[in-house]
């Protein structure tokens, strides 16, 4: 990614929403731009794009939600939104890495960590969780982490 700040690139991509007539992308990206407003307006000051990373992970999140709860309620018209708002806001999410590549760097996290047993977990986790933000699942992380702490 360039050093185009997220939020730059959301204004710029509610523009050409607007320009292209795409009414669904315009309101989602609005949505997620209103929550980083609100979150700025809490923080008093402006999110550094970590921040911005982590709400537009939890917006993508609550829409998986309502997809769960649209299944239940039989409601194809809501999960189909749900998933199209998804596929708008993953666009500017970084691309998630596979289990095999969340090992790799568990296990240089542990050599780097310098962990010889599961009471390291936290060190380990320290070192992990940067690399991994916005990649990956911290749950996930912390099995493999504690699977291979286990193995050792």
């Amino acid at each position: 990614m360039s050093s185009m700040t997220l939020k730059i690139q959301l204004r710029d991509a509610v523009t050409l929403a607007l320009k292209s007539g795409d009414a669904q992308r315009k309101m989602t990206l609005r949505m997620a731009l209103a929550s980083i407003k609100n979150a700025e307006v809490e923080a008093r000051g402006e999110l550094d794009d970590a921040k911005i990373l982590s709400l537009l992970q939890k917006e993508v999140k609550f829409r998986q939600e309502t997809i769960e709860g649209a299944k239940q309620a039989n409601r194809p018209d809501l999960i189909t939104k749900a998933e199209t708002e998804i596929g708008i806001l993953s666009e500017f999410l970084p691309q998630p890495i596979t289990e095999e590549e969340l090992r790799v760097l568990v296990k240089e996290a542990i050599q780097e960590s310098g962990a010889g047993s599961i009471a390291d977990i936290g060190q380990v986790m320290g070192v992990l969780m940067p690399n991994i933000r916005g990649k990956a699942d911290g749950k996930e992380a912390n099995q493999i982490v504690r699977e291979l702490l286990q193995s050792d």
